[in-house]
């Protein structure tokens, strides 16, 4: 992820969850924020709930990749997390794409043409 920095920290998770914009289907949420900095800070959340570690890795991965291929098209200085739902687990990789790119949309978060 070139323009964007892991986000780790308990506080900011909580922070987007109750003070940010949100937008969701059925397979994930996007929580954003303004962090008022150059780059932007992202972070994956996926619930115990969703399957063991080997399942739950995977839509990680998945997630990951989707943004890491999308994130030159978004717009700097938000922070983002990503909470996938339990329909992401039997999801293909397109689905989830586009999925994303809806949301992203929804939240206006594009800088141009999303690929």
């Amino acid at each position: 992820m070139i323009f964007s920095a892991p986000l780790k920290l308990n506080h900011i998770f909580r922070r987007l969850y109750h003070s940010g914009s949100q937008a969701g289907n059925r397979y994930m949420v996007v929580y954003c924020r303004k962090n008022h900095s150059a780059g932007n800070r992202v972070g994956f959340t996926v619930s115990k709930k969703l399957g063991k570690a080997v399942v739950r890795n995977r839509v990680r991965r998945r997630l990951r990749e989707i943004y890491r291929l999308s994130e030159q098209h978004l717009l700097c200085g938000f922070d983002l997390v990503i909470v996938a739902r339990s329909a992401a687990v039997d999801a293909s990789y397109a689905q989830l794409d586009a999925s994303f790119h809806t949301l992203i949309a929804r939240l206006q978060l594009t800088r141009g043409q999303l690929p």
